[in-house]
């Protein structure tokens, strides 16, 4: 292996001198006006796309989530052309490259390998795309975080959480991910609110305030506006109280109101929660603590014994 790096280290080395030795001054200038050209064109791209977005989302019914992939690919196209301009200036380059592409097996192993990721994230990209999972501004559960999908690129996928911060996500990752989508076809979602009672309060009573407090709410959803959504539901169900468990101390009882969509759910459930906590205070419901029942073993022949081998 030492023999086989000793005798590549020449070959490195002419290779490097042919390419410093085939640039001149003027080729490194026009390589820069290149490079500057090819970021300011591709910032320029990038504003035309977006702002030609705006125009046609204000006319046309358009996904967001294919024009911003779309966005990225051309921004792509534009760095690549300038890399094919930069390397047909400079005819070493152009001597490699067919190299290259002369042993594209062998070249395409080690690019294959080396780049097996970027290229699994692009291709997880593009199906992302096509079979769209998710679109942007979809309010989804992934990882264990719950945020709004803000932006999907060739490489990865932004994910502004609920408390603000921006959840990063390879596409190969996602791809392999269970996600919950909040969001797609149908956004309304029946939230619940466990409450445990004691098992001296009265169930029917508790059930009865449960579902009028959640009722006074505003996000809560009416029975007709149910309805738009889905036709199934029965008048009666729009907000309904379940038995879940006889527990070791408390009757656990879980509240189900349906609202428009996640981004109210959480902030509801706490909302109706302390406003039931308040009714059952004045109305005499109790929410028990935990109880234990500890039961200490005497062993009066053992305590005996103990007591005579002191008195010895």
């Amino acid at each position: 292996m030492a023999e086989e790096n000793l005798s590549n280290a020449p070959l490195l080395d002419d290779i490097y001198g042919s390419i410093v030795d085939s640039i001149h001054i003027s080729d490194l200038i026009f390589i820069l006006i290149v490079i500057i050209l090819t970021i300011f064109v591709s910032k320029i791209v990038d504003k035309l796309l977006k702002n030609q977005f705006k125009i046609i989302s204000q006319k046309l019914n358009v996904d967001e989530t294919i024009y911003r992939i779309f966005r990225h690919v051309t921004v792509a196209f534009v760095y690549l052309f300038g890399i094919i301009v930069i390397v047909a200036k400079i005819p070493t380059l152009q001597n490699i490259s067919i190299a290259l592409f002369a042993g594209a097996g062998f070249a395409g192993i080690v690019v294959g390998l080396a780049a097996q990721t970027t290229l699994a994230n692009i291709i997880s990209g593009l199906s992302l795309a096509l079979f769209r999972p998710f679109r942007v501004g979809d309010r989804v559960n992934i990882q264990g975080e719950y945020g709004t999908i803000s932006d999907i690129t060739l490489r990865h996928t932004v994910i502004k959480t609920w408390d603000n911060r921006r959840l990063i996500l390879p596409n190969h990752i996602i791809s392999d991910e269970v996600i919950i989508n909040w969001s797609i076809e149908d956004p309304t979602v029946s939230w619940p609110v466990d409450i445990g009672i004691s098992y001296d309060s009265n169930i029917d009573h508790a059930r009865k305030i449960m579902i009028e407090e959640a009722k006074k709410h505003y996000n809560v959803m009416t029975y007709s506006q149910i309805r738009r959504y889905d036709p199934s539901i029965q008048e009666g169900e729009e907000v309904t109280v379940r038995l879940t468990e006889l527990g070791d101390f408390a009757v656990n009882l879980r509240l189900l109101f349906w609202v428009e969509d996640r981004s109210v759910a959480y902030t509801t459930g706490c909302d109706i929660r302390e406003a039931i906590k308040k009714r059952f205070d004045a109305e005499g419901i109790e929410i028990p603590f935990p109880y234990r029942t500890i039961v200490y073993k005497n062993y009066p022949e053992k305590e005996e014994k103990r007591f005579d081998e002191k008195a010895d």
